[in-house]
């Protein structure tokens, strides 16, 4: 899909030609950082954004790296490896903003505790002199599954653990890889594979994909059969019988 696609229905209905089905477009992303707070400074290195069409991914993905004209923290290095070496001949964030905005066009955003990542890509945008992605868009997953499992560990890598995804080919923290983990764990979150049956209702008859995916399979016919007997006989009463009264110092006697 070409970047800037924007959530409008005649660009949502080219996606899927001939479909009466609605189509709900939604970016996953993720960033990394040289730390912790925008207002001190900090800056944003690496941004990693993944299509969703009815919380499917559709492959179109936005990657980049930024180099944040300042030098990078030695804990901020551990977290996510990218050393101010590999960052120097990255471009600006300035340099791609336009085509981040044109990705993003104004689909509902999710990330994991998403404040942090909308704080930071908001501050580089109020640097660019570019208005600021409005907060209503944001889709904190954080707060999913707080809602889902409280008291419960919230992180990345808990709740990967949690639902099985598997996460061993993440060594370090990086935007693009952890962007993707939370594709998986927001479809989950809101439902797992089952998700979208909301969604997918006939335009005209208003009738549920669901009630017409499957056929219903027919009830099986039974053969009934007559009932056995099941009373004891008198030979095996007396047989009861004589072993009852073999039982010495039988408590219900007392």
């Amino acid at each position: 899909m070409p970047y800037g696609k924007k959530s409008t229905p005649e660009a949502l209905q080219a996606l899927s030609p001939g479909s009466r089905l609605p189509q709900m477009r939604e970016i996953v992303f993720d960033t990394e950082t040289t730390g912790l707070d925008p207002q001190s400074g900090d800056r944003l290195v690496e941004i990693g954004c993944i299509e969703m069409m009815n919380r499917m991914p559709t492959g179109a993905v936005f990657h980049a790296y930024f180099n944040p004209e300042r030098g990078m923290p030695a804990e901020a290095e551990a977290v996510h490896g990218l050393s101010s070496g590999f960052l120097a001949d990255k471009p600006r964030f300035a340099e791609r903003a336009a085509e981040l905005l044109d990705f993003l066009g104004d689909a509902p955003l999710v990330a994991h505790n998403a404040g942090f990542d909308f704080g930071f890509l908001n501050a580089e945008l109020a640097l660019c002199n570019l208005p600021a992605v409005d907060r209503a868009r944001m889709v904190d997953t954080v707060a999913i599954a707080r809602r889902k499992h409280p008291g419960a560990k919230l992180s990345l890598d808990a709740l990967c653990s949690r639902y099985g995804i598997d996460r061993s080919h993440r060594v370090l923290h990086g935007a693009l890889l952890d962007a993707e983990l939370l594709a998986q764990l927001y479809v989950e979150l809101m439902g797992g594979r089952q998700i979208g049956l909301e969604l997918a209702a006939d335009a005209q008859t208003q009738v549920p994909v669901a009630a017409v995916a499957a056929p219903v399979t027919p009830a099986t016919r039974r053969t009934l059969r007559p009932p056995r007997p099941h009373a004891a006989s008198a030979e095996e009463m007396a047989r009861h019988a004589a072993f009852v009264d073999a039982i010495n110092a039988a408590i219900w006697l007392r």
